[in-house]
């Protein structure tokens, strides 16, 4: 069983990062896009990291699997990115990103959050109406690739008293798909306790997810 951590993204980890971008994303950022999200106090980039299992091979996993990005704004996470390897996708990998990021919005004491999505990636629209978020609009050829609509999706409550208890039951339950296939979860407590810093008002922090 190969152990996966979910921490945040590091420069010596910046190449691999660009290959995980260019599989998913299609080159979608450039190393100084990547850089100035290093930079940002307001940016939480987050990847998971792979490290086989004494009986794998060295190579069995990519270094970097997967990662997600959300910026801060004012009261508000957006959520910029989300990308799994193609060959570790419709394992629970999107969805525990998601969570994580939600975790990080929690943490930083904002209130919603929104994302923007392609109207064709119905995968993806289940997934984050799964997790509360819900169609505030749409951006007409918001794609450049294809021309493309995007719809935009919203997710409030984040400081509401049930959404600690929400969050940690969306936990165990990705954990055990996870584990189905394979994976170790377990997170970086170090960074998210690192958010606190970063609140915004006082408000109801969930507890810190647990590290296996």
């Amino acid at each position: 069983m190969a152990v996966l951590t979910i921490t945040s993204l590091t420069a010596d980890l910046l190449s691999a990062a660009l290959d995980l971008d260019r599989q998913c994303f299609g080159g979608l950022w450039t190393l100084d896009g990547y850089q100035r999200e290093l930079d940002s106090p307001n940016s939480d980039l987050l990847i998971f990291l792979a490290s086989p299992s004494p009986s794998s091979s060295p190579s069995a996993h990519p270094l970097i699997v997967g990662l997600g990005c959300s910026w801060s704004i004012v009261d508000e996470a957006h959520i910029t990115l989300v990308g799994i390897y193609p060959q570790y996708q419709r394992q629970g990998l999107g969805q525990a990103m998601l969570i994580a990021l939600l975790q990080a919005a929690q943490i930083r004491g904002l209130k919603r959050s929104t994302l923007e999505v392609r109207a064709s990636n119905q995968s993806a629209i289940d997934l984050y109406n799964k997790f509360g978020f819900q169609e505030a609009g749409r951006r007409r050829r918001y794609y450049q690739d294809t021309g493309e609509d995007a719809l935009v999706l919203w997710r409030s409550g984040l400081q509401s008293p049930s959404f600690p208890s929400t969050l940690t039951t969306w936990h165990q339950e990705t954990s055990d798909r996870l584990t189905a296939h394979d994976w170790q979860l377990t997170f970086d407590q170090e960074y998210f306790r690192s958010l606190l810093a970063y609140r915004l008002e006082d408000a109801l922090v969930a507890p810190l997810l647990p590290e296996a």
